[in-house]
């Protein structure tokens, strides 16, 4: 074999390249954990849905929500309780998950996402300032 030392340079280039994420990963730091949440539980309002729900799904809720309000003009949805809610994001979720930032800002940042909710809500604590 004429090109042995060409073919395990290129070998040796191949598992650097595919291995290349997992040392810059290394090198950047350590891991931070999950964001912490704070959820204000003082008005005694029950979530809509589990919290396992709502962790991985509450973007669905929140799609779905929509389309019922603005297609189909019914704003009402009743929770497991039997307990019938407004679907609001302003108004009922944000009752409890009132500080954008602590909550909604956290979360959203660790996991990387840009949601366009924000483009037509506005926070409440804007509006108070307002």
């Amino acid at each position: 074999m004429y090109d042995s030392g060409k073919i395990l340079a290129g070998i040796i280039i191949f598992i650097l390249l595919i291995t290349f994420p997992f040392w810059l990963n290394s090198i950047q730091g350590e891991y931070k954990g999950e964001p912490e949440l704070v959820i204000d539980r003082s008005n005694g309002a029950q979530c809509v849905k589990s919290t396992d729900y709502m962790r991985n799904s509450h973007m669905t809720l929140l799609n779905e929500w929509r389309d019922e309000v603005v297609r189909n003009d019914n704003r009402f949805y009743t929770i497991s309780s039997g307990e019938r809610i407004e679907m609001s994001l302003s108004n009922t979720c944000m009752s409890c998950h009132a500080n954008k930032e602590e909550f909604c800002d956290r979360c959203h940042d660790y996991s990387g996402v840009k949601p366009y909710c924000w483009d037509c809500h506005i926070e409440q604590k804007k509006l108070e300032t307002n």
